[in-house]
């Protein structure tokens, strides 16, 4: 009513802290979410209460009450796991939040159904054996395309291993693409995706920039990796590859040299394969 809001005042007097189990590590991020914070320790994390408390009753269920204390009661997501040392992997996207547990090689996802490590979709092994030797791990989000980006940057003394970026979508529910470009830091404004390199700010969905160059670099080629044999007990036939986009490639018919003859030999000129796409030849996709 006063219009002030005692921020600036730290009293112990008055209930304004709160204690966690020291078995969770140390607190390495808080966010908003809703009403309530989240707590991101290193081994654990938590969903504490603001301007309000929880009543239990006899058969383990919570009511919520009013309270005058700032931080209310403490309840941990399931599951086994915390951030470990990495809060620069923690982003967030509407209700969803991702980020990193490097000690046990984990990527998550908290959202409305609790953690849910989301590493697990294809990628075990890959982020068990990167996420161990990293020395940064640097989430970003994607709100164009609706990607968490993960950058895992390695640079231990003598470890040889590139640092990459590699993308996580919720459509698809997996790990699509691989990266070309390695940011210091970035973020979603404006239906834009922006990051940080070398001390500049660089959009990614810039009509006029050259596709896949990457901070004033050379542009870099798209390439698909397929998979056949996923699983190799099992028989299986391929047909051709297929594909849908825009200008396909055509080759114009060219008569030179296309005679056909009869049975005895004798020619009967020049044929044509009766079809009208190919008199004229066309740049596009081809396989």
């Amino acid at each position: 009513t006063s219009g002030v809001n005692e921020l600036n005042e730290f009293n112990m007097a008055n209930p304004i802290t709160k204690d966690l189990n020291p078995s969770y590590g140390s607190i390495q991020a808080l966010k908003r979410r809703d009403t309530n914070l989240v707590t991101f320790c290193e081994d654990k994390v938590l969903q504490i209460l603001a301007n309000k408390d929880a009543l239990f009753n006899a058969d383990g269920s919570s009511n919520v009450t009013a309270s005058n204390a700032v931080l209310g009661n403490t309840k941990a997501f399931v599951g086994d796991y915390g951030i470990s040392s990495n809060p620069e992997s923690l982003v967030t996207d509407a209700y969803r939040m991702y980020f990193t547990d490097k000690q046990r090689g984990k990527v998550l996802r908290l959202s409305q159904d609790g953690l849910t490590p989301i590493s697990d979709a294809g990628m075990k092994s890959y982020f068990r054996d990167n996420l161990k030797n990293a020395t940064t791990l640097l989430g970003t989000f994607d709100e164009v395309k609706g990607e968490y980006n993960l950058t895992i940057k390695q640079e231990k003394k003598g470890y040889v291993n590139p640092s990459v970026t590699v993308s996580y979508n919720e459509k698809t529910k997996g790990w699509p693409s691989f990266k070309s470009f390695i940011p210091d830091s970035g973020f979603s404004i404006n239906n834009e995706y922006v990051t940080c390199y070398d001390g500049g700010v660089w959009s990614h969905h810039n009509e006029n920039v050259v596709a896949n160059s990457f901070y004033g670099q050379d542009t870099v080629p798209s390439t698909i990796d397929v998979l056949f044999n996923d699983n190799p007990s099992v028989v299986k036939s391929f047909t051709t590859v297929n594909y849908e986009g825009t200008q396909a490639k055509v080759d114009k018919w060219d008569t030179l040299g296309l005679e056909a003859y009869d049975v005895y030999g004798d020619s009967m000129g020049n044929i044509s394969d009766g079809e009208y796409y190919n008199i004229t030849a066309k740049d596009g996709w081809y396989v």
